[in-house]
């Protein structure tokens, strides 16, 4: 079998597990995943209608496998299942504790799958990778928040919630969940708040509790990373000038404090450009973490902050 024929086979292989995984396949999604024309699709989507896959749909509508048909399941490389043995460990540090009961279970169907090999394989080698959490993990005040979240964003319905601020006070909101993400050590959800109007962001471990309504969503809403982009108004714009050998250092943060532009300069510095909110407090303790390996450009008020914020600190440890 030549090397055409090996490619065909994989990738029509490939379509089918898209089929099995997916309600809904494009042959223009299809094309450019497996960079090749729409046509050669096509012509793939046909071998496996002439092998008795009973595909429903037509070019350019999308495809799908009909309903009720079940196929054998489907084996894995043992690539693949080196990986599922890395992705478990971080699951079982970094996901919910919400979700990492189901994620249990669905890793047991997977291992119930696997040929005696890789259930071998996986015996001898998981226990020899492990994730360092420096953290100490957060604890949900109720069970199954997040999938509760999730089913909301899947069925679009509104979503009750009590809700306590960092001040400790409580309130009950209907919220619009948009998604959900995970920043410096705690789950978020970002939602559409109908109490004030606007989209709010609410720490999952505040929530005290929470319930779907009948109600369904009153807008359309994007991907969650449109409304993070956005804040209300009152950015400022800071430069700095940061010495090179800390960059590392900063690869995330950097970004959540709103970086808009990263320059390297004739002086062997790097010129960092951000815009945000958190000129008053956040930022400049921020700035405090790595302020000796760096030069405040503008504003002239930063500089001020910095300085105040410093003789606090000094004064509270003479």
């Amino acid at each position: 079998m030549n090397d055409h024929y090996l490619k065909k086979l994989d990738r029509v292989t490939a379509i089918l597990t898209q089929l099995q995984s997916k309600p809904i396949v494009r042959a223009q999604d299809l094309a450019q995943k497996f960079d090749v024309s729409v046509r050669t699709i096509y012509r793939d989507v046909k071998t496996l209608e002439n092998a008795g896959i009973p595909i429903v749909g037509e070019a350019g509508s999308g495809y799908s496998l009909m309903e009720g048909y079940k196929l054998p399941p489907v084996m894995f490389t043992k690539e693949e299942v080196l990986s599922f043995i890395t992705a478990e460990k971080l699951m079982q540090k970094f996901s919910h504790q919400s979700l990492g009961n189901h994620y249990q279970t669905a890793m047991e169907k997977v291992r119930s799958v696997l040929k005696y090999s890789d259930r071998n394989l996986i015996q001898n080698i998981e226990k020899q990778i492990d994730i360092f959490q420096y953290h100490a993990a957060t604890e949900d005040t109720i069970k199954d928040v997040l999938p509760t979240i999730l089913e909301s964003i899947g069925e679009k319905r509104q979503l009750t919630i009590e809700y306590k601020t960092v001040d400790e006070k409580i309130s009950t909101r209907t919220i619009e969940a948009v998604g959900v993400f995970f920043e410096f050590n705690y789950w978020y959800i970002m939602a559409f708040c109908t109490l004030r109007n606007d989209f709010r962001q609410f720490r999952i471990d505040r929530i005290l509790k929470i319930s779907k309504t009948q109600n369904p969503f009153l807008g359309e809403y994007g991907q969650i990373n449109d409304y993070r982009k956005t804040g209300n108004g009152n950015k400022t714009v800071v430069r700095l000038l940061v010495e090179k050998k800390i960059m590392g250092f900063l690869v995330n943060s950097k970004k959540y404090y709103g970086l808009t532009k990263e320059a390297d300069t004739e002086n062997g510095m790097v010129e960092l450009t951000f815009e945000t909110e958190s000129i008053k407090d956040g930022f400049p303790r921020w700035l405090i973490t790595f302020a000796d390996f760096a030069t405040i450009l503008e504003p002239e008020s930063l500089k001020i902050q910095l300085n105040d914020l410093l003789s606090q600190i000094a004064s509270k440890h003479q």
